[in-house]
């Protein structure tokens, strides 16, 4: 560990963060109090201002410029405070990938995402699945660290990054089997109290935070990782890092936790781990994340928000305060803890610690000022991003949207399967003529479908088409990969994707919601290829929903052999698809996922929807419900529904009441 180092931003509170020349011998009053809070941001995916790359314009429901205002505003109402970010921080919009692939980052320059965050002072950090997805060459670059693992050379110099400490415990070189990062990191800080006597004093707390990533990023990331990084459990790791943090003098220990909730059996391979967390003994605070929610939420209907032991109104898990601050700098996660100082140490009184989110979007609608000093620092980049997103690529006659994706419309998916799918078959004529007579098949989903609000769609008008609108096509930066399953795994496939849907009971005289959003739109992979056929049967329970599944019009063999395109996300394991766990891929594509679409639609010149955009697979089977069957999406989109041949859509309400500026849609399963 390198020793703790104490550091004083200037534009923050001196009162907490400046330690130089803490008081020797000095004596904190048995029986003092405090409040600290903790503010979390994790999930920004580098959306460091509030701007739509992939629609080219302004969106104020977004950005760290407009979460810096509510920081602001914390740190005011909490003079004792950290700011903590859980990860995901480097990787998910067009200016990110500009720095990591188009124009590499200088080693002199941090990330625009690390310059706004250094502004901001982020006393912590912790790291998430996505940090990984550029490599580690470069992971270790903008993070100012010096990783000791193949494939990063041994004197690369120390570069320009974040100036807090990011942690990460359970992340470890193959090489030297320590942790990649250092795992934890006590804070000395001194903060304002109020002694028994009712009287002001100024005491010495310190504070370790420790960091966890998903264990399962060493399948999503496999190609970049494999074989000079290992991952360990996440509940092992702080029963072995906490006490060390205790005995090295943490008065509190805060988890920095990029996961999210499971109550399945735990197991050191689940992605979302922390349920078990919050069992590991001296855990006083867990700062969450990944699941692009936010928690504490009275209202909220995600199913693990209801575990027990889980108070999804107060914030605690197992009685421990956790904060999940949704995802793109859209909400502050704030803990207040109320401490107590016992002669030794100070203690959390979790009767009276406070957890909450705070939104960037007002009570009327509106949305809070961004703090003018965040656009200027990144300036440069972000105009650069727009030049090169505006790099055109060819055209299209028809509007390609995720609105109604889930109910059927393959605008936005069909392209994708066609440049996998073409391009797989093109590289096997080419490379691997034992493969040649097997059909070649791809799968692609809808990486945007609404999870974070109405502005969260594909959405690609008519007209020219430049890279901005490639990128909204195919979110991720993903590398192409190829499987190969028989029948049986294909259905399997389909089975899980198929548990995108909530089950529906036809009797039912009650509205039932169609999609279970518990399963992100991305792990709903669909085929678009006339030679195949199913359907989608929501009255039968998830894994038996797929039914009349047919190749060029006869019933599909579980022994029929195909090739799949897909990416390296799904092939390796992402998502928990059966059989899908790497041991089938037969190509490693070297080219990415995006790239292999930008150099299809270049080569169409024009993408029509009779030729790119009218092919569907699936299809639900049709029953008749006694009640409504009801699913979100942005309001007044029903004629692109019916652009989409999708006649049984219709509006029922265009504001849904969730606050995310969704509306209500009802489908006719009958028709």
């Amino acid at each position: 560990m390198r020793p703790v180092v104490c550091r004083l931003t200037l534009a923050l509170p001196t009162l907490l963060l400046g330690c130089a020349g803490l008081p020797h011998g000095e004596t904190t009053p048995v029986g003092a109090q405090a409040t600290l809070a903790l503010l979390e941001t994790t999930d920004l995916h580098a959306t460091v201002l509030s701007y739509d790359y992939y629609k080219l314009k302004a969106d104020p429901s977004i950005g760290l410029e407009r979460t810096a205002t509510l920081i602001k505003q914390a740190r005011t109402e909490f003079p004792n405070n950290l700011l903590l970010d859980n990860g995901d921080a480097i990787q998910g919009t067009a200016l990110a990938d500009y720095q990591a692939l188009v124009a590499p980052v200088s080693c002199g320059q941090p990330l625009a995402i690390y310059k706004a965050m250094n502004a901001l002072g982020v006393d912590g950090g912790g790291i998430g699945n996505h940090e990984f997805n550029y490599g580690l060459a470069y992971l270790n670059q903008v993070t100012a660290s010096h990783f000791d693992v193949d494939g990063v050379p041994a004197n690369a110099p120390r570069c320009a990054g974040p100036n807090f400490p990011i942690v990460l415990a359970n992340i470890y070189s193959a090489k030297t089997r320590r942790p990649l990062f250092e795992p934890y990191r006590i804070l000395t800080r001194r903060i304002s109290a109020t002694g028994p006597d009712g009287k002001p004093v100024t005491a010495t707390i310190k504070v370790g935070i420790i960091g966890f990533a998903p264990t399962v990023v060493m399948s999503w990331d496999k190609h970049w990782l494999e074989g000079k990084v290992y991952a360990e459990g996440v509940r092992e790791t702080a029963l072995k890092y906490i006490p060390q943090m205790r005995a090295q003098g943490a008065d509190l220990v805060v988890a920095i936790s990029h996961g999210g909730l499971d109550g399945a059996p735990y197991s050191p391979e689940m992605e979302n781990a922390n349920y078990y967390l919050a069992q590991v003994p001296g855990v006083d605070a867990m700062m969450i994340g990944h699941s692009h929610q936010p928690f504490p939420d009275a209202a909220s209907k995600v199913p693990e928000f209801g575990l027990p032991d889980v108070d999804k109104a107060k914030g605690t898990v197992h009685g421990v305060p956790a904060v999940m601050a949704n995802l793109w700098g859209k909400h502050l996660g704030v803990i207040g803890l109320r401490l107590k100082y016992d002669g030794k140490a100070w203690v959390v009184d979790k009767s009276r610690t406070t957890v909450e989110v705070r939104s960037t979007r007002n009570a009327d609608g509106s949305y809070v000022a961004a703090d003018p000093a965040i656009a200027p620092m990144v300036a440069a980049e972000h105009e650069a991003t727009i030049g090169y997103v505006k790099t055109p690529v060819g055209s299209s006659d028809f509007r390609m949207t995720t609105y109604f994706a889930d109910v059927g419309d393959t605008s936005a998916v069909e392209v994708v399967n066609q440049a996998q799918t073409a391009y797989v078959q093109n590289y096997v004529k080419a490379n691997m003529p034992q493969y040649a007579a097997l059909p070649v098949l791809s799968m692609a989903s809808p990486f945007k479908a609404g999870a974070a609000g109405a502005g969260d769609y594909t959405d690609v008008k008519p007209g020219g088409l430049a890279l901005n609108n490639v990128a909204d096509l195919y979110l991720y930066p993903n590398a192409l990969h190829v499987v190969k399953v028989d029948g049986a795994g294909l259905k399997a496939w389909l089975e899980k994707a198929a548990e995108r849907f909530n089950r529906i009971d036809p009797a039912s005289g009650a509205q039932q919601e169609l999609v279970n959003t518990a399963v992100p739109g991305f792990n709903f992979d669909m085929l678009s290829d006339a030679d195949i056929s199913y359907q989608i049967d929501v009255t039968k329970p998830a894994g038996q929903r797929i039914a009349a599944l047919r190749y060029k019009g006869a019933a599909l063999s579980p022994a029929q052999e195909f090739l799949v395109a897909t990416n390296n996300y799904r092939a390796s394991g992402g998502g928990a698809f059966p059989g899908l766990d790497g041991s089938k891929t037969v190509l490693a594509s070297p080219d990415a996922s995006r790239d292999v679409l930008i150099a299809y639609i270049q080569q169409q010149k024009n993408v029509t929807r009779l030729r790119n955009g009218s092919t569907r697979s699936w299809r639900f089977a049709p029953v008749t419900t006694k009640g409504a069957v009801v699913f979100h999406s942005a309001p007044n989109m029903v004629e692109l529904a019916r652009e989409a041949g999708l006649k049984a859509v219709t509006q029922l309400k265009t504001d849904d009441g969730g606050g995310k500026g969704l509306a209500l849609y009802a489908i006719d399963l009958a028709i």
